[in-house]
C-alpha cells in the first residue's frame, strides 16, 4: 500500500513538472542568466568575438499551439562586450550601436514553428534603429525546475546570423575589415 501510494505521488511530482511547460504559460527572462554572444571576421584572418548582457523580456509558450507562442526581448547596448576597452567604447558609439541614440535592441517575434526542442522563431529585431526580420534557430525550452527561492525556471538557446549591411550596422567599415555576416547565440533563462 505504502509503495503505491509513493508511486502516486512521485508520478504526480513528475507530471506536474513537465505539464508546468504543456499550458500556456508566461515566463519571465531572468537578465541574470541570459546573454547574447557574437562572431564577426576581422580582416578575413580573426574572428573576434564579445557578448551583450542586459536581456530582459517575456516568452509566451503554448506547447499544445506553438502559433500562440512568442518572444519579446530587449536587451541594453551599453552592456557590449569584446573584453577590450578601446573597441568597446568604439562599438557603443555613433558607428555602431549609437548607443547615446539607442540604448537598446529589441526583438518582437512574428512567428514560432517546429516542434519542442527544434523551434525555429522568426521576428522582427531593431538594431541602433533600423527594423529587420531575422529566424532563429531556437534549441528548448528545457524541462523546467524548481530554481532558487522556488522559482520554475526553464532554458532556451537560439542561433542566427545576421548582416551588418541589412542594418546598415558600421557602415564605415566594408567587409574587407569587418565581415558581414555576424553569427549569434542568444542564451535565456527564464522563470515564473
Amino acid at each position: 500500500m505504502n509503495r503505491r501510494i509513493f508511486a502516486a505521488t512521485l508520478s504526480a511530482l513528475l507530471l506536474t513538472g513537465v505539464s508546468a511547460l504543456a499550458q500556456n504559460s508566461s515566463w519571465t527572462i531572468d537578465p541574470n542568466h541570459s546573454q547574447v554572444n557574437f562572431a564577426i571576421k576581422h580582416m578575413g584572418v580573426s574572428t573576434v568575438r564579445g557578448s551583450i548582457s542586459g536581456v530582459t523580456g517575456t516568452v509566451v509558450w503554448d506547447e499544445k499551439n506553438l502559433s500562440n507562442s512568442s518572444v519579446q526581448a530587449t536587451i541594453t547596448a551599453s552592456t557590449v562586450s569584446t573584453n577590450n576597452e578601446k573597441r568597446d567604447t568604439h562599438l557603443k558609439s555613433p558607428d555602431f550601436f549609437n548607443v547615446a541614440q539607442f540604448p537598446t535592441l529589441t526583438f518582437k517575434s512574428t512567428s514560432v514553428t517546429g516542434t519542442s526542442g527544434k523551434l525555429q522563431v522568426v521576428g522582427d529585431l531593431t538594431l541602433a534603429g533600423v527594423t529587420k526580420s531575422v529566424t532563429l534557430t531556437v534549441d528548448g525550452p528545457t524541462p523546467p525546475q524548481k530554481g532558487q527561492g522556488g522559482k520554475t525556471i526553464t532554458g532556451f538557446s537560439a542561433t542566427g546570423t545576421l548582416k551588418r549591411s541589412d542594418f546598415n550596422f558600421g557602415q564605415k567599415f566594408g567587409s574587407p575589415v569587418l565581415g558581414d555576416d555576424v553569427q549569434f547565440t542568444i542564451d535565456v533563462e527564464a522563470g515564473h
